[in-house]
């Protein structure tokens, strides 16, 4: 017969290893591992930024600023959509085009009034990110293939508009479109000024709303998804149709400031956009992103371009190298990172 000891102290069975044994430094190295992952592009920006300071007596001006944010705005307000696309594991290669699009049909509008020259963009670029997103979610489709049709698609009815590029729609000087695009308050032009109102925007939609949540939960696991309850057919619908306006959107502004419809712009803008949402953070597989490290891509990029351009031997075309490199390393980092954080 056993007795215990009443006042002896309770312990209870543990299914992980002694806490003596457990490694100490693991949650601490999980949360640098995510926080690197989230912010690194930042921090890269920064030290970019520090050194062009430094290296280039007219980097850190006034002007070279103001005009980098401008310059920046258009293809940011592109990538907004496009996180919301890669967060649920979509990709969207139409941008590019609707932004050109989007461009034309603004031109073209504004000789009919300011009103015409917006919605006409908004709803033609939002009705083909309807379509896509229909396509996609219904149908069951690759959103790659989908959105390639949509891209060839949109490119050719700009082409189709402009007599194969021939005509060249212009934004009156004395208009509010051009205004809008050209003017500028508190010393940023207004382009940057939407751009930010718009991030704010994404961020708060996309973290404090059910929407968002949706999101989320559709580019984590989409069975898992729809076995909460969660509307993931229409919930990508949304993205494609925010996707295709905000596109549309950005073109609008560009020939606002501009002041032309100009038919060569967009190419290769949905690589940009993706690269830029990448580096900020946002996973390709879907179920991790935030709008603000998408705004920071952009800008890194942009810096990238600009130091080039500071330098003045090198050809335009090593942006694309350097670029390139950085989404290669960021990939590699980001897929390391979550194996990594995934084993501890």
């Amino acid at each position: 017969m056993t007795t215990t000891n009443p006042d002896a102290p309770v312990t209870h069975a543990t299914t992980g290893p002694p806490e003596e044994t457990r490694p100490v430094g693991s949650a601490r190295s999980d949360r640098l591992s995510a926080l690197v992952q989230q912010h690194g592009a930042l921090a890269v920006l920064l030290l970019v930024s520090l050194v062009a300071s430094f290296s280039f007596d007219s980097f850190a001006t006034g002007d070279n600023i103001g005009n980098m944010a401008t310059g920046s705005a258009f293809l940011a307000i592109v990538a907004l959509g496009m996180t919301f696309v890669i967060v649920t594991g979509g990709i969207d290669l139409s941008v590019g085009s609707l932004f050109a699009l989007g461009g034309v049909l603004a031109a073209w509008g504004s000789r009919h009034g300011t009103l015409v020259a917006l919605l006409l963009p908004l709803s033609v670029c939002a009705l083909i990110g309807l379509v896509n997103g229909l396509l996609i979610a219904r149908s069951r489709l690759a959103p790659f293939i989908v959105t390639l049709a949509a891209m060839l698609g949109a490119r050719g009815l700009m082409l189709a508009l402009t007599d194969e590029g021939a005509d060249t729609y212009l934004v009156g000087k004395d208009s509010f479109l051009a205004e809008l695009g050209q003017g500028s308050t508190l010393g940023l032009a207004n382009p940057v000024w939407i751009t930010l109102a718009l991030f704010v925007a994404g961020a708060v939609v996309l973290r404090r709303t059910r929407f968002g949540q949706h999101v989320y939960a559709v580019g984590g696991n989409e069975d898992a998804a729809a076995l909460m309850g969660a509307p993931v057919a229409r919930t990508k619908i949304l993205v494609y149709v925010l996707s295709g306006l905000l596109a549309g959107l950005a073109g609008a502004l560009n020939a606002a400031w501009l002041a032309s419809g100009v038919t060569i712009l967009g190419n290769g803008m949905e690589l940009e956009a993706i690269s830029a949402v990448v580096i900020g953070g946002t996973l390709l597989t879907g179920g991790l992103g935030h709008v603000s490290g998408s705004l920071v891509g952009v800008l890194l990029l942009k810096v990238i371009q600009n130091v080039i351009n500071q330098i003045g031997s090198l050809d335009s075309s090593y942006q694309q190298v350097v670029s390139g490199a950085f989404l290669a390393v960021v990939v590699v980092a980001q897929t390391w990172l979550g194996r990594r954080r995934h084993l501890m």
